[in-house]
């Protein structure tokens, strides 16, 4: 079996999951699993056969109980083998760190204008307040004599 038909099965990278995190036992593991994937013990303790035979998982006795851990010869027998294919698709991963670098830089550079111009507009409101602290009146048409359509009100023109 290939390292990547081991790794193709959801189960089995579940499984590996579990184990990044330290040994772990049988009955743990399966616990885990069915709760998870809704499958019985015997059919997680073919899963971790199937990873211990394959390299990927090794297992060590502790009195009646079980436990496994990664191994890493399998892990990197997949790593050596994916590796043939890098020159495929680093120079897109480095793109798209490129792209998520430029897109993180536009927010922080609008964040920071976006601040800039909320200060001055809360500046430009401090300064229009009096020394009493009321404000002075709002600077809009209505205030100056014209309506919204642009003609001269009649109560300016009297």
């Amino acid at each position: 079996m290939h390292a990547l038909d081991v790794l193709g099965d959801p189960v089995r990278r579940r499984i590996l999951e579990l184990l990044t995190d330290g040994e772990a036992s049988s009955g743990a593991i399966a616990t885990v699993i069915g709760d998870e994937f809704g499958i019985s013990q015997p059919a997680v303790s073919q899963h971790l056969r199937v990873l211990r035979e394959q390299g990927f998982a090794t297992v060590r006795p502790e009195g009646q109980r079980r436990l496994y851990a990664v191994d890493p010869s399998g892990p990197r027998e997949a790593r050596e083998w994916l590796s043939a294919f890098d020159g495929f698709w680093m120079p897109k991963l480095a793109a798209l760190d490129t792209e998520l670098a430029r897109g993180r830089r536009q927010r922080r550079l609008q964040a920071a204008t976006d601040a800039a111009r909320e200060a001055a507009k809360r500046k430009r409101a401090a300064e229009s307040t009096d020394a009493s602290g009321v404000s002075e009146p709002p600077d809009d048409k209505q205030s100056k004599g014209r309506t919204d359509d642009g003609t001269d009100d009649e109560k300016s023109k009297e």
